[in-house]
């Protein structure tokens, strides 16, 4: 009996040890990790749920929703874009409902009159901002954000829509309308636990409505670190005023959202045999033919190209070195085995890089190492026919829903700016078209 009760205690004791060295790695899951640096020292954000698998279905209707910095037009956008060239096979359409100034309160009042009449199924929201109003963070203001955010995700869902609860982003300073925090000490600081903090009740939110949420608070406030870090203290991932980003601010947004949506990235892939001279692409894309190293291609899915200095705050290229936005959602690689020489010269289009034999054979990103490439000219049509059209959006929501002729009567607006709105629309398609391009590998 003694032998069984010293058993016993044994194995309570073993029990109690293994859930004490247990906790430790429970706690650390719950918040995100930071970097050692007082930027961070007093952020503690909780860890945001993983992404889940592709949300999206076949023929969605998007309805990308936020205040002024959806208004901008910048991240809705790239998201706009992003999945028309880069998966078209899903045939989404998209329309932004940006208006600036605005709350959750305030969306909740126009949604149903000037967003479900369009029927979306899937809706991007992204608000905080101004709830938070530009102050320190206290229960009755993050109270009345909830109440009014969870209410916008109960219409989306009742009107059959999947939704991506977006937090707001992060200020880079105190903005110039924000007076009464202009003399406060660490008046930035304060702002940016008030969205922390309306980020945390975001994920309780998403979690509660079984929904999908897209952290754009995390990624951007590290984001404003890392840009210092890199390019010194002028660079502003949150824009010149504090908080309407430039485009390096706008693809970290438009990053969060379409990891929440759950797509996966891949562009395609190349397989090239050197030694044997065949060749094989993945689906969206077709060999047309292979010879003397010069690999022929007709693609129908592009990479997202984006120009520009990467050192600039203005530039969405700068921005993909603040996320893994190629990485994890822009790579179309080239696999090339069986060669025999160290290192190989592969030109694509007009440029050229070189690569080790070992660097081809793990497979090499061509998206993110060539800032012009065969695919940019094709892409900026699209990117400019998908402007267009979002720039035609905000006026027939601000100016004509909300103006002289949406009030004396509604639905014959309606009828009227849906007519004009087709053809851009329609311009769209049209400017995606197959690209035919040429990928030449030599041997150095």
């Amino acid at each position: 009996m003694q032998n069984s009760f010293a058993g016993i205690r044994a194995l309570l004791l073993l029990s109690a040890l293994a859930l004490l060295s247990f906790a430790p790695r429970i706690g650390a899951e719950e918040f995100e990790s930071k970097p050692a640096d007082p930027f961070f020292e007093k952020f503690n954000p909780k860890k945001a749920p993983a992404f889940g698998t592709l949300l999206l279905k076949t023929g969605d209707k998007l309805a990308i929703v936020g205040d002024s910095i959806t208004e901008q037009k910048m991240y809705s956008k790239i998201i706009e874009t992003y999945l028309t060239v880069c998966v078209p096979e899903l045939k989404i359409t998209a329309r932004q409902f940006g208006w600036g100034g605005e709350t959750a309160e305030g969306f909740l009042k126009r949604m149903k009159n000037d967003c479900l009449r369009f029927q979306p199924t899937v809706a991007t929201l992204c608000y905080g901002m101004n709830d938070h109003k530009y102050r320190a963070y206290d229960e009755p203001n993050g109270k009345w954000y909830r109440d009014n955010y969870s209410a916008i995700v109960k219409n989306f869902k009742e009107a059959g829509a999947r939704v991506v609860l977006g937090s707001p982003g992060c200020v880079g300073k105190v903005p110039p309308w924000a007076k009464a925090m202009a003399n406060v000490k660490d008046g930035m600081e304060l702002l940016n636990l008030n969205l922390c903090k309306f980020r945390d009740i975001d994920i309780d939110l998403a979690g509660e409505q079984n929904e999908r949420f897209a952290d754009v608070f995390w990624p951007m406030y590290n984001a404003v670190f890392t840009g210092h870090q890199k390019y010194g203290p002028q660079y502003n991932v949150a824009g010149g005023d504090g908080v309407h980003p430039g485009w390096s601010g706008h693809i970290v947004m438009a990053y969060a959202f379409l990891r929440a949506m759950g797509l996966d990235g891949e562009i395609g892939t190349f397989n090239v045999d050197l030694k044997a001279a065949k060749a094989t692409a993945s689906a969206g894309h077709e060999v047309k033919e292979f010879k003397d190293g010069v690999l022929t291609l007709v693609s129908s899915k592009y990479p997202y190209c984006a120009a520009g200095d990467v050192a600039k705050d203005s530039s969405i290229r700068s921005g993909m070195t603040l996320v893994p936005f190629n990485e994890q959602l822009n790579r179309l690689m080239l696999i090339a085995k069986g060669g025999g020489a160290p290192q190989y010269k592969v030109t694509w289009g007009e440029a050229f890089k070189t690569y080790s034999a070992a660097e081809l054979e793990k497979g090499v990103n061509l998206a993110a190492d060539f800032e012009k490439n065969p695919f940019s000219d094709a892409f900026d049509k699209v990117d400019a026919a998908v402007a267009a059209k979002q720039a035609y959006e905000t006026k027939q929501i601000k100016q004509v829903f909300h103006g002289p002729e949406g009030k004396k009567d509604m639905e014959a607006a309606a009828t009227k700016t849906e007519a004009e709105r087709a053809p851009l629309a329609a311009a769209i398609q049209t400017a995606l078209v197959p690209v035919t391009h040429t990928i030449k590998i030599e041997a150095q």
